[in-house]
């Protein structure tokens, strides 16, 4: 089972390095990379090429945005499974794709998600957010549950029947992709029980006015699927205490 992983990056010299490294240090062996540099005004270009011979496809070119980036990774990859590493996070362990390959193989799944840590930009063993994206269901939905984006990996037919990310959403375009997939698709869905991926802390998290935009779009995306748009919203803002919680509880370099 061929696994392809799409990364897209914009000025990240400082943290897509170890975003590739572990996609290349994966024990899993039939791997499809794709990176897509959105003519990063940095070094990210040079970095990267610095991991060519690892790379399936790499292409730096002007885009829209992140979501515009991720849509032309999913036009290049041929995997049988296709799952997203962002460029300032990195996969949990060397044995992550394997145990996503394994519970593919073992529940016939459409799609598969897991957990996920939100650590310190600085200092990665720090965890500041625990995200256990617990069991699935649609009414969870209602209330605000989705899983964390990058942890989940979905068949390549399937979102071929889907489709892409909504690029109209510039920040809401993972939630909305989520929606669709997981609550209007029909999919079989199956939760890894594991951390997938850790998750440098910042960007929407410290920056109020991007923030505020983000619940703007949230509200539209899920009066656009149905949803009671300001319940669903506050219900999703208040589940992410217990995480923070959570992540206070644990002592540094345990996970």
């Amino acid at each position: 089972m061929k696994v392809s992983i799409i990364t897209s990056c914009f000025n990240r010299e400082a943290t897509i390095g170890d975003a590739i490294e572990s996609v290349l240090s994966q024990t899993y062996p039939d791997i499809e990379y794709i990176v897509i540099d959105g003519a990063s005004k940095d070094n990210s270009w040079a970095v990267i090429q610095r991991y060519k011979e690892g790379i399936a496809q790499m292409v730096s070119e002007r885009d829209r945005g992140m979501y515009e980036g991720i849509n032309k990774g999913l036009k290049r990859a041929t995997g049988d499974i296709i799952g997203l590493i962002h460029s300032d996070d990195f996969l949990f362990s060397k044995e992550t794709i394997a145990h996503i390959v394994r519970k593919f193989e073992e529940t016939g799944a459409d799609l598969v998600y897991g957990n996920g840590l939100f650590v310190d930009a600085k200092d990665t063993q720090k965890v500041v957010r625990n995200w256990i994206s617990g069991s699935y269901s649609k009414g969870k939905m209602k209330r605000g549950w989705l899983p964390l984006h990058p942890t989940v990996y979905i068949r390549r037919e399937c979102i071929e029947r889907l489709g892409m990310y909504d690029e109209s959403f510039k920040i809401a375009a993972d939630s909305d992709f989520l929606v669709r997939y997981l609550y209007e698709g029909n999919l079989k869905v199956a939760y890894l029980d594991e951390y997938v991926v850790r998750m440098r802390m910042g960007g929407l998290s410290t920056d109020p006015e991007k923030m505020k935009q983000k619940w703007a779009e949230d509200l539209r995306m899920y009066r656009s699927h149905g949803f009671s748009p300001y319940l669903t919203l506050g219900m999703k803002i208040l589940s992410k205490i217990p995480q923070f919680i959570s992540a206070k509880l644990m002592k540094k370099g345990a996970i």
